[in-house]
């Protein structure tokens, strides 16, 4: 980062900044981090950042249940969570497991049976607070189910659920009092010898849950699960959690992510996604580069990105397409992506293809034309990675 002169001193020339020695500007050194398994996906570690959802059906009801996992798989979904609030849920699980591809976290909160019951219904992680389950017997019995039927944990701290000690010690939630209550309920698993586990400090103001990562960053090399918690509908959450997940991940820290939205979870996915996208961590299907468009616009840019978007959600490969209403900045965006599409006059409009002009297309025939060049060219990927 260049900083301002300071008071009084000339001010850099273009000459001094090009001399400057400046971090490469897109370079995300991740935290180091061990890592755990979450059944087959590994998290931690050099491995891929994560992304989860979790399930808002009833868990007794297995096919409602087991339909909207499916679906979180469609989406992208690494790692799906499922709430185990009673014995029924937990048990529910074992037939839920069988029907589904997708790794499946058990949510437990205080009973230490539902824990040991999820374990044998086929969890990959149980989601836990190991000092809020009972007596050092019982955190013992969890941790050799755990041992017996290859789960790994995660401790998940939130603000709203802090111990109250905590809370009077500290006098209301904060960084500090997060952090507090995750290491100590890490040292529980640790004197039980078991440190297959990964720990969330979250909260749903984005400046206390940022300060907490970050402490919680330094102090342990446990991979970390990030998010923002109860951050709100569809619109306001995924602002919300960008602002807080995407500052986290710039800065190397999470290493798995969920975006909390009062809203379908499928729709956690896409956010998660687009948040991974946008940093350059991980790609998933067609990242569409379009303009806001102005009264240059050679066709209504808007409502053929809102088609587009729609029409390729079942492209799962990586690659990118732009779509720019004028010449102004559509050449220069089009060298960039694997197909582009510039306004022109007349109704037709230049298509680009690998950065370079390749021919033109109407306005009625674009949507349809950008789809089929996009299906043919992830179609073309594919075969190549098939091959490779």
């Amino acid at each position: 980062m260049v900083l301002p002169p300071e008071r009084g001193a000339a001010p850099r020339s273009c000459t001094d900044l090009q001399t400057m020695s400046v971090r490469p500007y897109r370079d995300i050194g991740r935290r180091r981090s061990r890592q755990v398994m979450v059944g087959a996906i590994a998290v931690g570690g050099d491995a891929p950042i994560t992304v989860q959802s979790m399930t808002n059906t009833p868990t007794t009801d297995v096919a409602a249940t087991v339909a909207q996992v499916r679906a979180l798989e469609a989406a992208g979904a690494d790692i799906v969570r499922i709430s185990c609030p009673d014995q029924d849920s937990a048990l529910a699980l074992r037939e839920i497991v069988r029907a589904v591809r997708v790794p499946i976290v058990a949510d437990i909160h205080y009973h230490y049976r539902r824990a040991i019951e999820a374990a044998q219904s086929g969890a990959a992680c149980l989601r836990i607070n190991p000092g809020n389950i009972g007596a050092k017997e019982r955190v013992r019995e969890v941790i050799q189910a755990a041992r017996d039927h290859g789960c790994s944990m995660r401790i998940g701290v939130n603000a709203g659920s802090l111990e109250r000690a905590l809370l009077e010690k500290y006098g209301e939630p904060c960084p500090e009092a997060l952090v507090e209550s995750a290491l100590a309920h890490a040292r529980v698993l640790e004197d039980n010898g078991f440190f297959a586990f990964k720990i969330s400090v979250k909260a749903s103001d984005v400046f206390l849950a940022v300060a907490a990562y970050q402490q919680l960053a330094g102090l342990c090399e446990y991979p970390l699960h990030i998010g923002i918690t109860e951050a709100g509908g569809r619109r306001s959450g995924t602002v919300k959690s960008a602002i807080g997940i995407g500052a986290l991940l710039w800065a190397g820290i999470g290493d798995t992510i969920r975006v909390s939205l009062a809203a379908d979870p499928v729709e956690e996915v896409k956010a998660g996604y687009e948040i991974l996208k946008s940093l350059g961590l991980r790609r998933r299907g067609v990242t569409i580069i379009s303009c806001p468009s102005c009264a240059r616009q050679g066709f209504d840019v808007i409502t053929t990105v809102r088609v587009l978007e729609e029409r390729l959600q079942h492209i799962t490969t990586p690659l990118t397409l732009s779509v720019i209403g004028c010449v102004v900045n559509g050449p220069g965006e089009a060298r960039e992506t694997d197909i582009g599409v510039t306004g022109g006059g007349a109704g037709h409009h230049m298509v680009y293809r690998f950065g370079a002009p390749d021919h033109k297309i109407s306005s009625a025939e674009l949507v349809d034309h950008l789809v089929g060049l996009v299906e043919a060219r992830a179609a073309e990927l594919e075969r190549a990675a098939a091959a490779a």
